[in-house]
This record gives structure tokens, C-alpha cells and sequence, in this order.
């Protein structure tokens, strides 16, 4: 068996200055290896949540890590104890919403982001539900 340590997406994405700024400013992550043409892995102190940010075609690279990623068909998801003041606080910051605040059946409050990159960013509440 192969035991870890830890886990995080690795995105391939352009504009690492502004991606980094972003999570900084909205999420208090901290850069943990800043290199602005090559890769940026950023830490949340808070939590130890950990994402990757890489830029195309780096020559360093296998092929199949060169191209740009999708950003359709992908979510990042961060948990949050409260999703309403989270949202509050991303309307304040003039944030691209890209899915309105909502409640849904399975019991989670949650709305979603874009970040420069134009990754979405689900920032959820889990609500706790009958017979959990």
C-alpha cells in the first residue's frame, strides 16, 4: 500500500499573479512556492487546504501537463461554517458570483465563484440533517 500525506489539485492555468492574489485576498491562503512562470502552491493556515496552480506549456512538463485546463466540468469546493455570511462577504467584494446563494434538499446552503482563472469555487455550508 501506498500511504499519503497529503492531497491537492494541481490546475494548469494562466496568470499566476492574479490567481494568487485572489485566494490570498478572499480565502487568506499563503503561498507556500510562488515562481510566477512556473508554479504556484498555495496553503490555508487555517486549515491546511492546499491547491496547486501550474502554467501551460512549461517545458519542464510532461505533454499531457502542457495544455490549458477546462474550467467546464470542474468545481473547486470549500467548506464554510456559514455560507449566507460568506456570501454577504463576496457581494461586499464585488466578486463574480457565478451561482447565486441556495439551499438544497440534500441539506447544504452554498453558492459559487469564479476566480481569475475562471475556475469555479463552490463555497458550501453542510447543514445537519435528520439522522446524522
Amino acid at each position: 500500500m501506498i500511504e499519503t500525506d497529503a492531497m491537492f489539485p494541481v490546475m494548469v492555468t494562466t496568470n499566476l499573479d492574479a490567481i494568487k492574489a485572489f485566494y490570498e485576498s478572499v480565502f487568506g491562503f499563503s503561498a507556500a512556492f510562488f515562481d510566477p512562470g512556473f508554479y504556484l502552491h498555495l496553503v490555508s493556515p487555517n486549515s491546511g487546504i492546499q491547491l496547486g496552480f501550474l502554467m501551460p506549456e512549461h517545458a519542464t512538463q510532461p505533454e499531457f501537463l502542457r495544455p490549458l485546463m477546462s474550467t467546464e466540468g470542474y468545481v473547486i469546493s470549500l467548506e464554510v461554517k456559514d455560507a449566507a455570511q460568506a456570501y454577504a462577504e463576496a457581494q461586499k467584494m464585488n466578486l463574480t458570483i457565478a451561482m447565486a446563494l441556495k439551499e438544497e434538499v440534500w441539506g447544504q446552503i452554498h453558492f459559487m465563484l469564479q476566480d481569475p482563472g475562471g475556475f469555479r469555487i463552490d463555497v458550501v455550508q453542510h447543514l445537519q440533517t435528520p439522522g446524522s
